[in-house]
């Protein structure tokens, strides 16, 4: 593990490779799993204010999700996260472009609809957090429908935390990472 600030990263997060493949996975990773993305508690209220600004973005079906269920829901391990349509997999707020999936939300955020781009478990996948009440804790989830994404970021030679430097600087602030970078390189 890495310790930069009041976060844990764990090394595979700065040694493995990885560069989302839209082309390959087609967003598998928002149709997929047991429950819908993670949320925070302070994302709830944010998804309640912008649901209706989100709306137009969003399927028939999500908005028929979100109309019976809400915003978010508890899954059943009690943490909040995004609903789900039909089989309890795809995303309540996936779109369609293409035939890949991407987020209605961070949609109406690139279109200036919205200024919040999307639930932040979403913007830093695969980086899973655990949060402590001291700390937090960084994990690299490895799941199969990623394997085009891991292909192809062994042949761009993009570790993980460089991949998602974005979504880590939303997190926890350009100065956190720029730590994190000078203890990688001085590994």
């Amino acid at each position: 593990m890495i310790e930069v600030g009041n976060v844990l990263v764990h090394e595979d997060v700065v040694k493995e490779n990885f560069v989302c493949n839209l082309n390959k996975c087609k967003g598998a990773c928002c149709l997929e799993g047991d429950s819908g993305a993670p949320l925070n508690a302070d994302e709830l209220d944010i998804l309640k204010e912008i649901y209706p600004k989100v709306k137009p973005y969003l399927t028939a079906k999500g908005i028929k999700t979100i109309e019976k269920v809400g915003t978010y829901v508890k899954d059943f391990e009690g943490d909040y996260t995004t609903p789900c349509v039909d089989t309890n997999k795809e995303c309540a707020y996936v779109i369609w472009e293409n035939g890949i999936t991407k987020c209605g939300i961070e949609k109406a955020y690139e279109e200036g609809a919205v200024t919040w781009k999307k639930p932040i478990s979403c913007h830093l996948y695969p980086i899973r957090i655990t949060a402590y009440p001291e700390f937090d804790v960084l994990n690299y989830d490895r799941w199969s429908i990623c394997s085009p994404a891991c292909t192809f970021g062994d042949e761009l030679k993009v570790r993980v935390h460089e991949f998602l430097k974005g979504p880590l600087i939303r997190k926890y602030g350009a100065e956190w990472y720029q730590e994190l970078e000078n203890e990688v390189a001085g590994r």
